[in-house]
């Protein structure tokens, strides 16, 4: 047994300590399942005692962790490191404090993260970020990859909802970051953590702020014969002036597998549009007749408004659950997160199409279209020979188109392994020096996460 393995068992019982292949096998990969590392070991810490005392023997030992929620990176970004150890937290799963006047929620890193929202329910307030995943994915996992979702555009990513952090770094420190207050002082050291994927340690309490529930929603599903045309009625939304809490596009290979999958009565279409407005109901009135307006012009082939919180759920669970639905259509599928300047998404969409074309392989596309967020999912199959190679030479190329139309490579799910190559292209020289240079400094070994985002292979 690994010596580090023999300090574990002092620490973890048998049950929580795990070694033997079939149970490493689960811990094998997360979402995106193309790639696959075997851990030495796993550990399933009960509290915050448990995470310091892990992190600071694999310090002692030199040997890499890895911070596991509930799996759902789609970038490999909670893949194990080979023969390192993968802390999981799902087990860490409380909400410490909840606290209505102040408008917070103090939870550990496993609380998933619509329960936040169902805990501050009975409240009038609910937390805001709302990934697809949000029915499984935890805080702590949306905290390292500062995760967003589909109301992004409007209430802004994980780092605008995070308040305060307790942390432990790589060599077992524990520090405090932030508080209670939306009024920092001095650095904002948690928005330099938030969003770095588990390099700098893991937060074993996070302070969330919680908002009023809106009074009022208007939800709007329109129709349109195709994806460019879907694209100007954004373009016209956002120039009314008005700013929806979200606006998504999907085209008809999305619909086709969300049909699928969730049944949602969605028309049949080249693409939808979805935009939502909430919050005060006057206000919000006032907005939908604006709306309704607008979208009158943008040429919709049919236009749906939902008379109902059911027919709301409707159209979200369609939209929602259109990743897990594309698995329907296609034994695998690679999902990229690029993100384009909105002035641009028509031009992407045709690129994107085109490059589909090119390789014969079906891309679906989903996406957040008010900030620019592209989600196409690359379909293949991996029993093929060379089909995965194939599809990640297109998501490649779909990556460097992003970045040729002033874009970026990731908005929400991160680099991990699978973009960490197009990191340089992004970034010059002197920016991933500055970038390697801040991980040295808080984590000398390289212990945390070692070989996502930052390291390139040769």
């Amino acid at each position: 047994m690994h010596p580090l393995l023999s300090d574990l068992s002092h620490i973890f019982p048998p049950d929580r300590l795990l070694t033997q292949a079939a149970q490493l096998k689960a811990y094998e990969s997360d979402a995106l399942t193309a790639f696959k590392a075997r851990a030495a070991g796993v550990v399933i810490p009960h509290n915050r005692e448990e995470v310091i005392a892990a992190v600071r023997l694999c310090h002692q030992h030199g040997v890499p962790f890895v911070a596991r929620g509930s799996g759902t990176s789609l970038s490999g970004g909670s893949l194990p490191v080979e023969d390192g150890i993968v802390i999981a937290l799902n087990r860490m799963n409380r909400i410490l404090r909840l606290d209505p006047d102040e408008r917070i929620a103090v939870v550990e890193p496993g609380v998933i993260n619509l329960a936040v929202s169902q805990a501050a329910a009975p409240f009038g307030l609910y937390y805001a970020p709302d990934p697809s995943s949000q029915a499984i994915c935890t805080i702590g996992g949306n905290v390292a990859f500062n995760s967003g979702g589909a109301h992004c555009l409007k209430y802004g990513m994980t780092s605008n909802h995070v308040l305060g952090m307790t942390v432990v770094l790589p060599d077992g420190e524990v520090v405090e970051m932030g508080g209670e207050s939306l009024e920092g002082v001095g650095p904002d050291v948690g928005g330099f953590f938030v969003g770095s994927e588990g390099l700098f340690g893991i937060a074993v309490e996070i302070t969330l702020r919680l908002l009023p529930i809106p009074q009022l929603y208007r939800t709007v599903l329109a129709a349109y014969d195709s994806l460019q045309a879907a694209g100007d009625a954004v373009s016209a939304v956002v120039a009314s002036g008005l700013l929806p809490g979200a606006m998504e596009i999907m085209d008809k290979l999305a619909i086709k597998a969300a049909e699928v999958g969730a049944k949602a009565g969605y028309p049949d279409a080249a693409a939808l549009v979805i935009v939502e407005l909430e919050g005060e109901s006057v206000a919000v009135e006032a907005e939908f007749a604006h709306l309704l307006q607008v979208m009158d012009g943008t040429g919709a082939t049919e236009v749906r408004i939902a008379q109902n919180a059911d027919e709301r759920a409707r159209i979200w669970k369609g939209r929602k659950s259109a990743f897990s639905a594309v698995g329907r259509l296609a034994p695998d599928y690679i999902v990229q997160d690029g993100v384009v300047p909105r002035s641009k998404l028509g031009e992407a969409l045709a690129a994107i199409g085109a490059l589909s074309r090119k390789y014969s392989i079906e891309v679906a596309n989903v996406f957040h279209a008010g900030d620019g967020n592209l989600h196409p999912l690359i379909l293949f199959d991996g029993r093929e020979e060379g089909a995965l190679e194939k599809a990640e030479e297109l998501a490649g190329e779909i990556l460097e188109l992003c970045i040729a139309l002033g874009g970026s490579i990731t908005g929400e799910h991160g680099v991990g392994v699978e973009k960490r190559a197009y990191l340089p292209h992004l970034f010059a020289p002197v920016d991933m020096q500055q970038m390697e240079r801040m991980r040295r400094a808080v984590d000398g070994k390289e212990l945390g996460n070692r070989g996502k985002m930052l390291v390139v292979e040769a």
